[in-house]
């Protein structure tokens, strides 16, 4: 039977989301997404700090040079933490007002990739941008509903890709430049009752950490979409994972509590903290975007 994951963040969020490692700190960055909020917590002592940026925040990376930059509901967006004040790096011009950023992740060759969908989740309004190191933007797939998990495999030559109502975690090929992807395919088919694929990360052994909405657990699958393991949590929202810790051994996983009534629900009194895990494997160091 697998250990159960310690809480280590009790906040509370609306929608944690989007765990990143800062090594260079030894802390963890995370955002609640619906509250507009960019965290920075210390998992040894539970101090946490919250710097509200004024609009929904769906991801966030970190720059070489230092410092987070976000995918936010109107682009991709810089933040100085004394201030908590955004520098627009790339607006993303939507068609509809009611879209927003949603999870996002920076791939091997130093592009951060977001997603982005319609607030409301209609079908077909979502896309995935990809913002170059130069400031540039490009769409590298559309017509999407709910984007969200993706990495990529150690060879940088393949992408895994989560748009969740579609049950599946999908494959595609990148081309040499790392800019380009196709050859879409299923890499993992969830079962029924399962819950719905959220946010996802690959270990150093290639295996896929996928969390499950309304799932309440973080499961691991094999290459070749073989279940393998199955962490429970306390929180049937289980939002994004992420690997963490000096030795890259701890695994970070947000919840959430959307459209709980207030005061929460008793079943779930931790209910959008921040979890810790150790599964008995590594992952890989975070990347950082190279703007």
């Amino acid at each position: 039977m697998e250990p159960t994951p310690e809480l280590v963040v009790d906040a509370h969020a609306e929608l944690a989301e989007g765990p990143v490692w800062d090594d260079r700190l030894d802390r963890l960055w995370w955002v609640d997404l619906l509250g507009g909020i960019v965290h920075l917590s210390d998992p040894t002592t539970g101090d946490d700090a919250a710097i509200p940026v004024g609009q929904p925040v769906g991801a966030l990376a970190l720059r070489s040079s230092g410092g987070p930059i976000l995918a936010v509901r109107d682009g991709f967006a810089a933040l100085d933490v004394r201030t908590g004040r955004l520098e627009m790096v790339a607006p993303i011009a939507a068609e509809d007002p009611g879209i927003r950023m949603n999870d996002g992740k920076v791939g091997p060759d130093g592009g951060f990739w977001a997603g982005s969908m319609a607030a409301d989740e209609r079908p077909g309004l979502g896309r995935l941008h990809r913002l170059d190191p130069d400031g540039t933007v490009t769409e590298p797939l559309a017509e999407l509903t709910i984007p969200n998990g993706l990495d990529w495999t150690a060879d940088g030559r393949q992408l895994l890709f989560i748009d969740t109502p579609t049950r599946r975690v999908d494959r595609f090929d990148v081309d040499a430049s790392g800019r380009s992807i196709s050859g879409r395919r299923p890499a993992i088919e969830l079962r029924e009752g399962a819950g719905w694929p959220d946010g996802m990360t690959l270990d150093a052994e290639g295996h896929a950490w996928v969390c499950l909405w309304d799932g309440w657990a973080v499961e691991r699958y094999t290459p070749d979409g073989r279940l393998d393991r199955r962490v429970q949590l306390p929180a049937a929202q289980v939002t994004s994972c992420a690997f963490g810790g000096p030795g890259l051994d701890e695994l970070y996983i947000t919840t959430g509590q959307e459209g709980f009534p207030p005061g929460g629900r008793r079943d779930q009194p931790h209910a959008g903290g921040v979890f810790r895990f150790r599964p008995g494997v590594r992952g890989r160091p975070t990347r950082r975007f190279a703007g």
